[in-house]
């Protein structure tokens, strides 16, 4: 399964601080429908994401009934992101 939107990358500033982009709440639906198949531990789910020419492995975290994508330093540096950036993301869901 393929999902493609664009989200605001935003920081959290929690004990294990960390960036993220919230997955819009259309592709959440759809995400939920396939969790139940592909979700290990605290309901996350694998997937292969993609910004720009970046990819990486990854998993959604559920978070106030959606999901986030957690931006690892090394994608932020490359691809130039900041805080606020309007930013295109590809997932592919992953077994």
């Amino acid at each position: 399964m393929r999902v493609s939107f664009s989200g605001a990358l935003w920081f959290w500033r929690g004990p294990s601080p960390w960036y993220f982009i919230t997955v819009p709440e259309e592709q959440c639906a759809a995400l939920e429908a396939v969790a139940p198949l592909v979700s290990y531990g605290w309901g996350m789910i694998p997937v292969t994401a993609r910004i720009g020419d970046t990819e990486w492995t990854t998993a959604l975290f559920p978070k106030d009934g959606r999901y986030v994508v957690p931006i690892r330093s090394s994608v932020r540096g490359s691809e130039g992101l900041s805080e606020g950036d309007d930013v295109s993301v590809r997932l592919d869901v992953t077994a």
